[in-house]
């Protein structure tokens, strides 16, 4: 997925100055044809470095087009990302072969306990099924799903990665089947008041079919998410038990990771806001926000501290990361102001200077703004600490 790159020198190998070359010339080409003619020889740089685990020629050839400015960076991007989630297979069976595709379904969620991730069940996972192929994918597609639940920290972290994954996941699909995986390896992971977690398979289909609902004469992205929300949310529900939570439209795997990181920012601000009313039986008019923007080399993200009606002690905390192309320019606090009075928060009070990234030497937990422009911890009255999350998101 795209995200700020900072600047570093790396060695370019013969590999890393032909993407860089491929990718500028894409980036100034003035039809279709040419586009096609650039995206082929890009694409097959990228797949044999992908192939061989070489993700350091693709990194060094992005950082470098990021530096230089321009629409390099982005073709480049787009394509490595298209890449690493796509698979074109030859068949006997479909004249042009066979499109496979790794998509992904994000749940956005919040609880006061632990939000569950790891192995889904059999039967669980059978009825996942069911609930895609009726309301997300075209008819006739063959799609295969892994059997476990992602969270951020388990999602592949690299192309290389993503590619690999996605190889697996091809063959189940065609075949018709799931993918079971070692719980063992996942990576643990954290837990937040409000957090993602991800359904992740491969839909395959012949070349120039449909892959998705809405790509059909009939179908209807909005109408497809609508269906997905009520149904397969009833599906989702035996892996989150004891959370609030909203299915997001499930989506090729890049494009599905940036909607999720776009969409949980407003909703942690929600669960926020719901959760210190039920925790602390206090109405959102008696909560005030302090929004503050935090740096490091440049501004990395917004820090929002809450407290009760005029107390300086923060009682919650929650980080608005920067995306893509966001910097000290975009209107966020706006934003974020504008979620915060949606949901019933009167008082909002925006600082202007500048922040350190800070976080608790001894727990690693954010520092908040208090009203008084001070980086704090945020601590739940006494009575409630124990029923809270440890780390707060």
């Amino acid at each position: 997925m795209k995200r700020t790159r900072f600047s570093r020198r790396a060695k370019q190998t013969p590999d890393t100055e032909e993407l860089i070359r491929l990718a500028t010339q894409l980036s100034l080409s003035g039809s279709r044809v040419e586009d096609v003619f650039w995206e082929r020889r890009l694409a097959g740089i990228i797949e044999r470095l992908l192939e061989s685990n070489d993700e350091a020629a693709l990194n060094a050839a992005l950082d470098h087009l990021y530096g230089a400015g321009g629409r390099a960076y982005d073709e480049l991007a787009d394509m490595v990302e298209s890449c690493a989630e796509y698979r074109h297979l030859p068949s006997a069976g479909a004249a042009g072969g066979q499109d496979a595709l790794l998509f992904t379904a994000p749940v956005l969620s919040w609880s006061r306990y632990a939000i569950p991730a790891g192995p889904i069940a059999p039967e669980v996972l059978a009825n996942l099924r069911v609930q895609l192929q009726a309301h997300v994918l075209a008819a006739d597609v063959r799609f295969g799903l892994a059997d476990f639940f992602y969270s951020p920290d388990q999602l592949p972290q690299s192309y290389c990665e993503t590619a690999a994954l996605a190889e697996k996941l091809t063959k189940a699909a065609l075949h018709g089947r799931d993918l079971a995986l070692d719980p063992a390896q996942m990576a643990e992971t954290m837990n937040f008041l409000s957090d993602t977690r991800y359904l992740i398979g491969v839909v395959s289909a012949p070349v120039g079919a449909p892959l998705f609902r809405w790509q059909e004469k009939d179908g209807n992205r909005t109408e497809a998410h609508k269906q997905w929300r009520a149904q397969g949310g009833e599906a989702l529900r035996p892996l989150l038990p004891a959370c609030a939570f909203e299915p997001l439209l499930p989506q090729p795997f890049h494009a599905a990771v940036r909607e999720a990181d776009r969409a949980s920012r407003p909703y942690s601000l929600r669960s926020a806001v719901a959760f210190l009313q039920t925790t602390l039986n206090v109405s959102a008019g008696n909560l005030r926000a302090v929004v503050a923007p935090y740096y490091d080399r440049q501004i990395e993200e917004f820090r929002i501290g809450f407290t009760l009606d005029d107390s300086v002690e923060v009682v919650h905390g929650v980080v608005w990361p920067l995306l893509e192309s966001e910097d000290e320019t975009s209107d966020l606090p706006a934003q974020i102001e504008a979620v915060l009075r949606e949901v019933g928060v009167r008082e909002v009070l925006v600082l202007d200077h500048r922040f350190p990234l800070e976080y608790c030497d001894d727990c690693g937990a954010p520092l908040y703004p208090n009203p008084e422009g001070e980086p704090v911890h945020a601590e739940l009255p006494e009575q409630e600490e124990e029923a809270a999350p440890r780390h707060l998101h």
